[in-house]
């Protein structure tokens, strides 16, 4: 078995909706460029073989009509706008099909006992994205597709979605709120787009908004006192992290305090959970963070809480 498979695909670059724009293919060069000039990548199971998601995987988590929508619209050139902040171009589709079929290879090989546990390294990323609606730079929800996938492809019963991202996984809520398999549990810093995700809607779902300035130290106190007696309750067999790093201090997309080492703590604690719970089974895939140095010191740091080095 390999301990941390870290998963990334070429076609993860193409996608580029303006060079102006925060969600650009330079975050993937600054974290590759993190875990290499580390060293970190001779001691990961480093994995480009990443098959494109297939209609009837996306088909699990979005509306089929959306999805198929999506193939007709892609544009052969230039910039289709579906939101103010979400444009496709001639290569999105591609890469979102291959971000997609990131996380169920990843949770394949993690459930065939291939891996430890995953990390993806994809764009782009997916918490946003509705069962109906592309929205939030992300087009197709990657975390869902795989959760979906583990449960009824790969005969799991209940598993559990962390979401770290600074901004409120609607589209990860959207899709599984009727689905008591699937537990959600959140922070985000509100109010902040996309200004959701402050009522109870389901028992599911377990959701905690902070104020601007909220530094590491309470996040701490919500996993301890909150997420973990949660997750004991659930008892998933396999943990999903939406990995959002824009809650780092340094990011200007959002207003939080985060450092470096609050996420390798929290990557560590859960690591720590699903090793001791069910079975290490994890994947971890990339959502946000956009100040560019902050964003690969962290994923550093939470690969290295995910391999335990």
């Amino acid at each position: 078995m390999s301990g941390t498979v870290f998963i990334s695909h070429p076609d993860c670059w193409l996608h580029s909706m303006g060079t102006m724009h925060p969600e650009s293919p330079d975050r993937l060069t600054e974290i590759l460029d993190q875990i290499k000039g580390s060293g970190l990548d001779g001691l990961l199971d480093m994995r480009e073989d990443v098959p494109q998601a297939t209609l009837e995987q996306l088909y699990r988590a979005h509306s089929p009509a959306y999805v198929d929508e999506l193939f007709e619209i892609s544009p052969e050139q230039g910039l289709r706008h579906l939101d103010p902040d979400t444009a496709m171009t001639p290569h999105t589709l591609k890469a979102a099909l291959r971000a997609a079929g990131a996380g169920i290879y990843a949770t394949e090989l993690v459930l065939a006992g291939t891996a430890h546990n995953a990390f993806c390294a994809v764009r782009p990323p997916g918490h946003h994205a509705e069962r109906l609606r592309a929205m939030g730079f992300c087009f197709f929800n990657n975390v869902a597709v795989a959760a979906r996938h583990a449960l009824e492809v790969c005969g799991l019963a209940r598993v559990s979605i962390i979401d770290f991202d600074v901004h409120h996984g609607n589209g990860t809520e959207n899709i599984f709120l009727a689905d008591p398999r699937v537990q959600m549990l959140s922070f985000f810093q509100h109010p902040l787009y996309p200004y959701s995700g402050t009522k109870l809607i389901a028992p599911n779902l377990l959701n905690t908004a902070f104020p601007a300035g909220t530094r590491g130290d309470k996040i701490r106190d919500l996993l301890t006192d909150a997420w973990l007696p949660a997750l004991a309750q659930h008892q998933p067999q396999m943990l999903f992290i939406s990995a959002g790093f824009d809650a780092h201090y340094e990011d200007d997309m959002a207003s939080m305090g985060l450092v470096d080492a609050d996420f390798a703590w929290i990557s560590r604690e859960l690591r720590q959970w699903a090793d001791a719970h069910c079975g290490g089974k994890l994947v971890s895939m990339l959502e946000g963070g956009y100040s560019l140095p902050a964003l690969g010191r962290s994923v550093l740091a939470h690969v290295r809480a995910l391999a335990d080095i």
